[in-house]
């Protein structure tokens, strides 16, 4: 029992004068369980609680628009977190009727905050999308692209080079962002506004870059810049890679995921620690890929063996295939030893090149550990609601995701009534 009073979800919040809120996507509730056994100490008698333990204050439902049924993807999902509005699966920040509903991010900007995004897949992907744009459809990631130029965003941070080309670029130039492509220049930025474009398309799996912190680094950057506004900001941080993880049935690259993701919560927590006048809420969008923690049959699970991995499935796969002697590297990457039966196995899929190679991998990582999955695509599940600082206590319990966004929109500055 904490010895701090507890918090009385009947009192009226204190109004916070920042807010951050973060999704990490496809992040169900299996997931921060697997995570912490993953973290877990091993020599110590205790399992160790993680963030997602510390901040957990309630549930959210994920479906979307009756149009859609009942299992959302991520377009429909962020359109309700950003607009309180449900809508059908594909809408980025526009209704049934295909109507453009303001977003968090365009209020806030109204009320004078600062606002930004910091996303590890490209920055016009369907989660960053609806907080910053409209459209009738997520594909349309040139014309997303190029609406960003009118969104007066302070911050957008992630990937995607390849939707925006040189005349857009210099479009944002000429409207005075700071347009990066190399990620060791953010170090040196020290005024908004910024448009840096980091990767081609998706950042790389964070456990093929264990000492690059992209996301935990473009979040305390987004927090140092937005800081300078004595209005107040507003920020969507994603980690965006868990849900691509969770659609190849990747746990290796999922524990990797959600570890950055995890550290850049414990950034914001810091920063609240600073500044007890922000607010963070942290949730999923859905939940993907039905991991299960335990599987056929047997009341087990071994995270001891995502522990021991060196890269991760894909990046070991592209390396046997680049190698005529590649069993003992490929071993030494996965922490143990390829016997004969397995060798034959993964030579049988290494001749099919480096998808099946991959996926080969990644069954036997399954089976070592005792991870199940039930699907590629996206389940009905609700997710958890994580939250801190003022105003945290309106998240205790329940609630639809349209109910987040909302409940955030109530927390932003009242307008000023103009003089008559």
């Amino acid at each position: 029992m904490s010895a701090e009073a507890p918090l009385n979800p009947t009192a009226a919040p204190s109004r916070p004068k920042n807010i951050v809120i973060m999704i990490g996507d496809g992040m169900g509730p299996s997931y921060t369980s697997a995570y912490r056994y993953y973290k877990d100490n091993p020599d110590t008698e205790e399992i160790e609680q993680t963030v997602f333990d510390r901040l957990l204050v309630g549930m959210a439902s994920t479906y979307p628009a009756r149009v859609s049924g009942y299992v959302t993807d991520s377009a429909a999902a962020a359109t309700a977190l950003s607009t309180g509005v449900k809508s059908y699966n594909g809408a980025i920040g526009v209704d049934v009727n295909k109507r453009p509903i303001p977003t968090l991010l365009e209020r806030a900007k109204k009320l004078g905050l600062s606002t930004g995004v910091a996303v590890t897949c490209q920055v016009n992907h369907a989660t960053p999308a609806a907080f910053l744009s409209h459209d009738e459809n997520r594909r349309n990631y040139d014309a997303i692209a190029a609406s960003y130029i009118n969104t007066d965003a302070d911050l957008i941070l992630g990937g995607g080079e390849k939707y925006f080309p040189t005349p857009l670029r210099e479009q944002f130039a000429a409207k005075g962002y700071q347009v990066l492509t190399d990620f060791a220049a953010l170090d040196s930025v020290t005024q908004p506004k910024v448009l840096g474009l980091f990767a081609d398309v998706q950042l790389p799996w964070s456990m093929d870059e264990p000492d690059a912190h992209k996301l935990s680094k473009m979040t305390t950057k987004a927090l140092e810049l937005l800081s300078n506004n004595p209005q107040g900001f507003v920020l969507m941080v994603e980690g965006s890679q868990i849900d691509w993880a969770g659609h190849d049935n990747d746990v290796a690259a999922a524990m990797g995921e959600l570890d950055e993701f995890a550290h850049s919560i414990e950034i914001v927590e810091q920063f609240i620690r600073s500044h007890p006048d922000t607010l963070v809420v942290v949730t999923a969008d859905h939940n993907t890929g039905g991991m299960s923690v335990g599987a056929n049959g047997k009341y087990e699970w071994h995270p001891e063996v995502l522990r021991q991995l060196k890269a991760s499935p894909d990046a070991m796969a592209a390396n046997a295939l680049g190698e005529e002697q590649w069993r003992d590297t490929l071993a030494t990457s996965l922490g143990f030893s390829i016997d004969d039966e397995l060798y034959e196995k993964l030579s049988r899929a290494r001749m099919q090149g480096k998808k099946a190679l991959s996926e080969a991998i990644k069954h036997e990582i399954d089976a070592r550990t005792n991870t199940g999955w039930t699907t590629g695509g996206h389940t009905g599940v609700d997710v958890q609601v994580f939250a801190a600082g003022p105003g945290s206590e309106l998240f205790i319990g329940n609630q639809d995701n349209t109910d987040i966004a909302n409940k955030i929109i109530s927390l932003l500055p009242k307008p000023k009534k103009e003089a008559k």
